[in-house]
């Protein structure tokens, strides 16, 4: 995808769901996009399953910021 940058790549469409509503709760657009249907092929073999989120270029940073912030409070939260 032009103009899009991948942010996170997960291996779950539930995890991939969640980090998708986190961004856009925050206004940044974002896709989700995996070179399989997984609801068809359930797989994560050797990166086959794996679902990556874009966001476009401009909202890369901020994306990255959130990401990181949040998972800086889980792992806080988990000590």
């Amino acid at each position: 995808m032009t103009g899009y940058v991948v942010v996170s790549r997960l291996w779950g469409d539930s995890e991939a769901s969640l980090v998708r509503s986190l961004l856009e709760s925050y206004g940044i657009p974002v896709t989700v996009s995996s070179d399989l249907t997984h609801s068809l092929y359930p797989l994560t073999v050797d990166g086959l399953g794996e679902v990556r989120i874009l966001v476009p270029e401009e909202y890369a940073e901020d994306a990255t910021r959130i990401l990181e912030a949040h998972r800086a409070e889980r792992a806080i939260a988990e000590e």
